[in-house]
């Protein structure tokens, strides 16, 4: 199917959202009445967006993206290179929405393999950290940036910060246990560090 990067034209024809996971990342697409596919990194908070065709499917959709990862890649890194953004309302809702919406199903997928669970969860902007808890009272808190990242990121925060339940510092009981929850945490780990908090 044709395809051509870059930004799209805003158009007042009926569009139709909906939302993929496509290996860790969260993709925006708009289906409209148009003969391309367009792809775009949004350069505010380097959300991946995907206008298509009415008539086509997710997987082609979800193709299309994998076809572009280092070309996302790149966009992103640009991204993350320039100078530090302010939070704003919009940014804040926003990362608060994508937050809300992956928090729960991350809950059902890792305390049952955890074996723990917090007694709540607090969405924070802060400019040190990712996360942290409080084992004694079952407090998580979040970095509200994660909800504007990758989603592999929040994940990884948030089965460390459950992992600290057990263990309360970054030891071996620690990492053995951070081995058997996520092998690849190693990887999650230091490529959030690369990442610059607001």
């Amino acid at each position: 199917m044709p395809y051509r990067l870059g930004s799209c034209k805003p158009s007042t024809r009926a569009v139709s959202r909906s939302v993929l996971e496509v290996d860790g990342m969260t993709v925006e697409v708009k289906r409209k009445t148009m003969r391309n596919m367009y792809l775009r990194v949004d350069p505010r908070v380097g959300t991946i967006m995907v206008s298509a065709p009415q008539q086509t499917t997710d997987r082609q959709v979800m193709a299309f993206v994998r076809s572009h990862n280092a070309w996302i890649a790149r966009q992103r890194r640009q991204l993350s290179d320039a100078p530090p953004r302010e939070w704003t309302d919009e940014l804040m809702r926003e990362a608060r929405r994508n937050l809300d919406a992956q928090i729960p199903g991350l809950l059902e997928k890792w305390t049952p393999i955890v074996g723990r669970e917090p007694t709540c969860i607090t969405l924070r902007a802060m400019r040190s950290r990712w996360g942290s808890c409080t084992p004694a009272t079952g407090c998580i808190r979040l970095n509200l940036q994660l909800g504007l990242m990758e989603p592999r990121f929040l994940e990884y925060v948030l089965v460390h910060e459950l992992t600290h339940f057990w263990e309360r510092g970054h030891g071996a009981g620690f990492q053995r246990r951070m081995d058997g929850y996520l092998p690849g945490w190693r990887a999650a780990r230091r490529d959030l560090n690369r990442e610059t908090t607001w």
